[in-house]
C-alpha cells in the first residue's frame, strides 16, 4: 500500500495544525494563528490548476494578513502551480525555510514506559513545551489558542528521564488516517541519547491506537539531526516545500 499523495497528506496538514482564521479563495487558503508558526499564517494553494487573476489574489492576499497586524507568507508546496512562482519572482518575492515533509506508514508499538500522554492543553503538558522550547508566556499562549482551534484527536507526548524530568516533547494529531508530528523538541543538553525517539515512538503507539495508518511531519533541509533521526523511526522523504515572503534576502 502506497503513501498518500501531496494533496491527501498537506489536507491532513491543515486538520492537524489549524488556523484560528480561515479563508477559503478559490483552491487557495488563507490561514492565521496570531503569527504562531509559519505554517498556520500563510497563504497556500491547493491546487495547482487555480492560477486565475494571480496578481489580484495576491494582492488580496497582502491586504488580508496586514489587515491582521502580519507578514504575508505563501507556504509553496507541490500544489502550488507554476503562475504562482513566476508572478511571486516578478514581484521580488524571497524564498526561505527550504524543508521536507516525510511520511510513513504506521505499524502498532508499544511506548516507551518513560512516556506519557497528556491532552494537549493540559497545563502540566504547556509546561513542558514552554521549558524545553523557552517561550515566554506571550508565545505560549499563541500556543494555547492555537490548539484552542483543533477539531481532530491530538495529544501530547511527553518523555521523562528516570528521575521524572521531562526531556522531549511534541504534539500529535490525527486527521484523516494520518497522525501529524509538530512542536518536536528536547531538552538540548540531552540530546543524542535517545530521548527523541522513544518519545515519537510513544506518540506513535497511541496514534496507532486511534486509528492512524500513516504517520507524516516536516523538516527543516537544514536539520540533519532531526532528518536522521526521523529516517531512524521510518520515514521517507516525499517532497520539499518551501515559504515566500515580500522583498529580498
Amino acid at each position: 500500500m502506497g503513501l498518500p499523495d501531496a494533496s491527501v497528506l498537506e489536507r491532513a496538514g491543515l486538520a492537524a495544525w489549524p488556523g484560528i482564521e480561515v479563508d477559503w479563495d478559490g483552491g487557495w487558503v488563507r490561514r492565521a494563528a496570531n503569527g504562531y508558526t509559519k505554517r498556520a499564517n500563510s497563504v497556500q494553494c491547493l491546487d495547482p490548476s487555480d492560477e486565475g487573476d494571480v496578481d489580484a489574489r495576491i494582492a488580496n492576499a497582502v491586504d488580508w494578513f496586514s489587515a491582521r497586524g502580519l507578514p504575508p507568507v505563501f507556504r509553496m508546496t507541490p500544489l502550488a502551480g507554476p503562475g504562482l512562482a513566476i508572478a511571486l519572482d516578478g514581484l521580488g518575492w524571497r524564498s526561505i525555510d527550504a524543508s521536507y515533509l516525510f511520511a510513513m506508514q504506521l505499524a502498532a508499538g508499544e511506548p516507551d514506559p518513560r512516556g506519557q500522554i497528556y491532552k494537549v492543553r493540559d497545563p502540566a503538558f504547556l509546561a513542558v513545551q514552554q521549558r524545553l522550547s523557552g517561550y515566554d508566556d506571550e508565545r505560549l499562549g499563541k500556543l494555547d489558542a492555537l490548539l484552542a482551534a483543533m477539531t481532530v484527536a491530538a495529544c501530547g507526548v511527553v518523555l521523562h528521564d528516570d528521575d521524572g524530568a521531562p526531556v522531549a516533547t511534541a504534539l500529535m494529531a490525527i486527521a484523516d488516517g494520518i497522525v501529524v508530528t509538530g512542536n518536536v523538541v528536547t531538552d538540548a543538553s540531552r540530546r543524542r541519547q535517545g530521548h527523541a525517539g522513544a518519545m515519537m515512538r510513544t506518540g506513535h503507539a497511541w496514534a496507532h491506537a486511534a486509528g492512524a495508518r500513516v504517520a507524516a511531519l516536516n523538516v527543516q533541509a537544514d536539520n540533519l539531526g532531526a532528518q536522521a533521526l526521523y529516517q531512524s523511526l521510518g520515514y521517507a522523504h516525499q517532497y520539499d516545500y518551501h515559504y515566500r515572503l515580500p522583498g529580498t534576502a
